[in-house]
């Protein structure tokens, strides 16, 4: 009998938000049909070899890698270069292929980290590339622009991309997201003092499962969908919910930023302010369902402590 089920091309699936979404994907297959397949290829977004092989045969792709440095690099272009050009460079594989839709993971930097703050946001917003922000932020709505003008430009393949909040959520190895590794020092006790910074916070599983349903949806083909979970939560609120869950840590005071830098310009933007994400579309359209901001923060700790293997795409 030949085998019917869809061949899915993660990128960047020894990641962290990409290992959850093979995961995610695995564990559905096995459900379905018994033991899954996972095939690893190498390709890397600054150049053109390994994607013609990596695409050949794909029903659908998921383009999740990007950069995402420990520090500011000394130039944004080694954050940006990388992110812009892969995108597309995955995008043109993805068409020469035959692959009907990519769904790429962009982020909330690309949505609301504009240099005038506003009270909600939705998928309609942008940040300006332009904006004094850190190479980081820039990369994300840089390289999500120009994966949209490629689709439009060549007419194909479908594009749906996800823009998630901070990611938290179970580990899967050993290296850590900066998120994770937030939570990681606030059990360490290296942040006994935070800024009053709000921020968006999502599961890690919620994302990947976002991922999963945006990738045949048939009435999502140039959607974008923000994804955050809840009410946005300040770093204290972060060390007081892993306080409420049983995790000891340091982090007790909140003080204002030295404003130095374009990241921490960008940070003191949005000091003591709360946005609203809007994640309606993704609720209403494709069923999509997130866990509470607490449990998730906990998962994190959780995991940080004593990893767990397994895995569960049920909020």
């Amino acid at each position: 009998m030949p085998d019917t089920r869809p061949l899915v091309l993660v990128t960047g699936g020894t990641g962290y938000l990409g290992g959850h979404t093979v995961a995610r994907l695995l564990a559905d297959v096995r459900a379905a049909v018994g033991p899954g397949e996972l095939e690893v290829v190498a390709a890397d977004l600054g150049a053109d070899a390994g994607w013609a092989a990596a695409t050949e045969g794909v029903d659908h792709v998921l383009h999740v890698a990007s950069p995402f440095p420990p520090a500011s690099p000394e130039n944004d272009d080694e954050v940006i270069r990388p992110a812009r050009d892969g995108a597309v460079r995955v995008l043109a594989a993805a068409r020469e292929a035959g692959v009907r839709r990519v769904v790429l993971t962009s982020s909330f930097a690309a949505v609301g980290y504009g240099a005038v703050p506003r009270a909600e946001y939705t998928e309609a917003d942008w940040t300006d590339p332009a904006d004094p922000n850190s190479a980081y932020v820039r990369s994300k709505v840089i390289a999500e622009r120009a994966a949209w003008d490629e689709v439009r430009a060549t007419g194909g393949p479908e594009l749906t991309v996800v823009n998630p909040a901070g990611i938290f959520g179970p580990v899967l190895g050993g290296r850590l997201s900066s998120s994770v590794a937030l939570v990681r020092g606030m059990l360490d006790g290296a942040m006994p003092v935070v800024p009053p910074l709000y921020f968006g916070v999502v599961d890690v599983r919620d994302v990947a499962d976002l991922h999963v349903r945006a990738m045949t949806h048939p009435e999502v083909a140039g959607e974008r969908f923000p994804a955050a979970a809840g009410c946005p939560v300040s770093f204290l609120d972060l060390a007081r919910i892993l306080a409420a869950a049983g995790f000891d840590g340091t982090t007790t005071e909140q003080v204002r930023a030295t404003e130095t830098g374009p990241a921490m310009r960008e940070a003191a933007t949005r000091l003591g302010r709360v946005p609203v994400i809007r994640t309606d579309k993704a609720r209403g359209v494709l069923g999509w369902r997130s866990r509470p901001v607490e449990e998730t923060v906990a998962d994190t700790a959780r995991s940080l402590l004593a990893p767990a293997p397994g895995y569960s795409n049920t909020p």
